[in-house]
């Protein structure tokens, strides 16, 4: 059994954000437009999830414009999630606090009773000072009376096992005991780092209790900025799932797998069209990923989708509508794309895609936006005119059309085996709905209205989205991405007519477009008359896929064994490789690897402070070599996210690591202590927990049946009596007297076994639950928190 937090997060956009630059234009500054999708696995402690909002600057610091700020209660009273717009708010330093206290409080004697609060220790504190650290001390309050610890200079993880003593029979029985920790500067005013209220009425009857303590912030102020700051419009959902062992599962998935099976065509509803009649609009697209998923694990995906195309197919009398709205066939093709024809993309799409973001040229078709002095000038700084400017656009446009079309056409060599079948099977059954000669076609619109619609063109306008770059597009180069967009859409359309009616001035790519359209149904052909079979299977070949190359690109590396002092030599330029059992490294890509890495001795995938280095983006390795001793690899990244995705695409390749540590050191040991907690013991376990759990989900992750069977069966739950009410619609009363047939009998077997199954999963998480709860109960630390 396991815990998996999964948070999903998806930026869209701001609104009347304060215009902090003074050449910033109105229209980029006040309604920023991300779109951006995170799927991020956290654990089980986390409390608030905060989105800071900063306005980039290439010279000095970043601007803070504002935060948002929602804790796991909220997120947890939502199980459909949170969708809307939430205003941002000025950060006040007293209220950014984080971190934990190590205390030990007991009641001691008889007469006087006397309350001691032992502070020992303090981890992952806010960093107040401008060195990356803070100087903290702890103030400790009780009945009007204070006491003060010693100041630890330059340290987010203080130690200090220092006692302070109370008496108790003076007090009143509702008096608190306040335990604060604060910054200490000397000129200017000591900063608040967090604090924590105990209850001591509760606090007798136990006599003495130890533990981490979560610091929290001081009463929220009234905010003079408050609703002036503009706001962010997000959509969150947390899903706080308990995965049984796996063969809890096994009964749905097999279900499941016979639902797509040949027995189809009778006259008695299957799961798979229950599942698709049930399926509300707002939960179709995670239904869909999580069936694609399950399929593919299972390796069949393709008869999955088949399924899905014959119902959708069966629903449609007019083929200029077909797979056009957001059905579950339509979404669960989407995903299957994104899925199984990432590397596909990339192969396809990269070469064109850092082309266009390095020439930066200005294209515009047009007359109404051309901007000329966008254009530039000609010799003898003549500016362009409008018939120029259109004229350079058309054949910058034609090129880069030219390039994409040679590149889709060439594809037909290594588009993936699983997207050749579903395409294949695509092909055949729009083929034999809407036959030729009358609908000739229709069969090739349906596969280019999910490969050039749903697919290619989407990432051609939106290259971040699908990790085709790591930053969005300027204005310019979004304009250029958006028309060559509009282009393969048309192509995918096999329309020009109808293109060119709307937009007329896409006019001068007509030629170009019509050329494309004749290149596309060939390669359609090609692809749909391809052999598969010596295909691997498609579970085996996801695994190739997901598993062969999870990450790689230089970045900056600095190596110490031992934990010993660092060495003078600074960071070195690497080519890193991560594949399945290693991390390798070499200092050219094609060169031989000059160190790896087993993955199964790697101990922790940690952050570093930012004093340790001067950096912001650099995290630690730790290994055990094979003598038993212990050395450390620094990683300097470029930015926070690239420290995010090699933190994250580590610690899932390790997830299976027997021998972890459970702390570690955020620092570094320099002269004779660790600069972290200023320990002098070189062998010192550590100052800080590690966060193995903590991870980004990404397309290239390995498949998890057990994650996605359990929330197939957590929506069928939810859906369960508007599936027997369908069910019972869709069985006509004519049909009573047929049951008796044998496949009569097995269709509503398997529909009465479902419900049975989901109740044997439903009564196996509330054994666990209730189990939960009685350990919950016995936990006296909780209700030592007021």
């Amino acid at each position: 059994m396991a815990k998996r937090n999964t948070l999903f997060i998806r930026i869209v956009e701001g609104k009347n954000l304060p215009i902090k630059d003074m050449t910033a234009t109105i229209w980029k500054t006040l309604s920023p437009f991300w779109g951006e999708e995170y799927n991020v696995h956290l654990p089980p402690s986390f409390h608030t999830i905060s989105f800071h909002v900063l306005d980039e600057d290439s010279l000095s610091r970043d601007d803070v414009i504002g935060k948002v700020s929602i804790n796991k209660e909220a997120l947890a009273a939502k199980p459909q999630g949170l969708d809307g717009w939430v205003n941002l708010t000025e950060i006040d330093p007293d209220e950014e606090v984080q971190g934990e206290i190590h205390l030990q409080i007991s009641v001691l004697g008889d007469v006087p009773r006397i309350l001691r609060c032992q502070v020992l220790e303090a981890r992952d504190l806010a960093k107040k000072d401008r060195n990356g650290a803070s100087d903290p001390f702890v103030r400790v309050r009780y009945n009007g009376k204070t006491h003060e610890s010693a100041v630890v200079k330059k340290s987010c993880y203080p130690r200090w096992n220092e006692s302070f003593e109370f008496e108790l029979d003076d007090a009143p029985l509702d008096t608190p005991l306040s335990v604060e920790v604060w910054d200490w500067d000397l000129v200017s005013k000591n900063d608040f780092l967090g604090k924590v209220l105990f209850n001591i009425h509760r606090l007798q009857s136990a006599h003495q209790e130890e533990g981490w303590f979560r610091l929290v912030p001081d009463k929220p102020k009234h905010s003079q900025h408050e609703g002036t700051l503009g706001s962010l419009r997000l959509q969150l959902r947390l899903r706080d799932e308990t995965v049984l062992p796996s063969g809890h599962y096994q009964p749905l998935t097999e279900l499941l797998c016979q639902s797509v099976g040949p027995h189809l065509n009778g006259n008695w509803p299957d799961l798979i069209m229950l599942i698709d009649e049930t399926t509300t609009a707002e939960s179709r697209q995670e239904v869909a990923s999580n069936l694609v998923k399950l399929f593919l694990g299972q390796g069949l995906a393709k008869e999955f989708l088949d399924v899905l195309f014959k119902l959708e197919l069966d629903k449609t009398s007019e083929p200029n509508t077909l797979f056009r709205s957001n059905s579950l066939a339509s979404k669960s093709m989407e995903s299957f794309l994104k899925v199984a024809g990432m590397q596909y993309l990339h192969r396809l799409l990269g070469p064109l895609i850092n082309r266009i973001f390095e020439e930066k040229k200005y294209v515009e078709l047009d007359p109404n936006k051309v901007e000329l002095k966008e254009a530039g000038c000609t010799g003898l700084h003549r500016v362009h005119t409008e018939a120029e400017v259109i004229q350079q656009s058309t054949s910058l446009l034609q090129s880069y059309l030219s390039e994409l079309l040679h590149a889709i056409v060439q594809s037909a060599s290594y588009c993936p085996v699983a997207l050749c079948q579903a395409f294949q099977q695509l092909y055949q059954c729009v083929n034999k709905r809407f036959p030729e000669p009358e609908y000739r076609k229709v069969k090739f619109i349906a596969v280019t209205s999910f490969l050039c619609l749903r697919f290619i063109s989407p990432a051609i306008m939106s290259p971040k989205l699908f990790h085709l770059r790591e930053k969005h597009a300027d204005a310019r180069t979004s304009r250029t991405l958006l028309l060559l967009a509009k282009a393969i859409q048309t192509i995918g359309n096999l329309d020009t007519l109808t293109c060119c009616s709307k937009e007329p001035w896409m006019g001068p790519l007509q030629p170009a477009i019509q050329l494309g359209i004749t290149q596309l149904k060939d390669f359609i052909s090609r692809l749909v008359s391809c052999d598969n079979s010596e295909d691997l299977g498609l579970q085996q070949r996801m695994s190739l896929q997901c598993g062969s190359m999870e990450k790689e690109g230089f970045i900056l590396l600095h190596k110490t064994k031992d934990k010993s002092m660092l060495m003078t030599s600074p960071f070195k330029k690497y080519y890193v490789t991560l594949s399945k059992d290693t991390l390798s490294y070499a200092r050219t890509q094609h060169s031989k690897k000059s160190s790896f890495i087993s993955l199964p001795r790697i101990r922790a995938v940690e952050k570093v402070e930012e004093k340790s280095f001067g950096s912001a983006n650099v995290m630690q390795i730790i290994s055990s070599r094979d003598n038993g001793l212990v050395e450390t690899l620094y990683l300097d990244c470029k930015s926070v996210n690239e420290l995010n995705q090699w933190l994250s695409a580590l610690r899932k390749a390790c997830s299976h690591n027997t021998d972890t540590m459970s702390s570690y050191h955020p620092g570094i040991y320099k002269g004779d202590r660790w600069s972290c907690c200023h320990q002098k013991d070189k062998a010192d376990p550590g100052c800080d927990k590690t966060k193995h759990g903590v991870t980004l989900q990404e397309w290239y992750d390995p498949l998890d049946p057990d994650l996605e069977s359990q929330l197939i069966y957590r929506h069928l739950i939810g859906v369960r009596q508007a599936m027997r009410k369908k069910y019972q619609e869709m069985i006509k009363p004519e049909e009573e007297d047929d049951r008796e047939t044998l496949e009569g009998e097995k269709k509503l077997d398997g529909v009465t076994r479902l419900f049975s199954v989901l109740q044997d999963l439903q009564n196996s998480h509330t054994a666990v639950e209730e189990e939960e709860e009685r350990l919950k109960n016995r936990n006296f630390l909780l209700e030592l928190q007021t």
